[in-house]
């Protein structure tokens, strides 16, 4: 932590160099901010842990301010400000549940599975006899995101996709 607010470490490393101390480096990001920081510390050094909560809250919908989540236990209501979702907002659909990470009272982030599984809404249609390679189309999902797939797949196919890296992994 830093200025009294929580950092998750993105990146490290670790050099001794001669009969000095070990320096490591810590590349982290601000969860508050999201500001990026290299920082460096000798060993021996410790920083304090941080207490994070998480609830499994479900997704209602989205607006121009930000998102909606309800806790299905209390039926409590919280608003999140798109940049704390960042890319998984490609990948949320009305009605399922994520888990939402809290620092005391603030929103940190979310996080979603490795992979989700979302529906295809429109698509073009697909070339036939042209098996031996990988051709590639463009297919609409139902939370609105366009990621490439392979020419057999069809509206109406569920697909698991990557939500680390937005690509396609098979039909379900």
């Amino acid at each position: 932590m830093d200025g009294g607010q929580p950092h998750r470490v993105i990146k490290y490393s670790f050099s001794k160099m001669g009969r000095g101390k070990a320096n490591i480096k810590v590349k982290v990001k601000n969860l508050i901010t999201g500001a990026l920081t290299v920082k460096s510390y000798l060993s021996g050094n410790s920083v304090e842990p941080v207490e994070i909560e998480k609830k499994h809250l479900q997704y209602l919908y989205k607006d121009g301010e930000g998102l909606h989540l309800m806790d299905p236990v209390s039926f409590e209501q919280i608003e999140i400000e798109k940049d704390k979702i960042g890319d998984y907002i490609n990948y949320l659909v009305e009605g399922e549940k994520v888990w939402v990470q809290f620092w005391g009272d603030k929103v940190i982030g979310v996080e979603l599975a490795a992979s989700v599984i979302l529906k295809v809404v429109e698509t073009g249609p697909g070339e036939k006899g042209n098996s031996a390679t990988s051709i590639l189309k463009p297919a609409t999902l139902e939370s609105g995101v366009v990621i490439q797939v392979p020419a057999f797949i069809k509206e109406g196919d569920r697909l698991k996709i990557n939500t680390q890296s937005g690509e396609y992994v098979s039909r379900v």
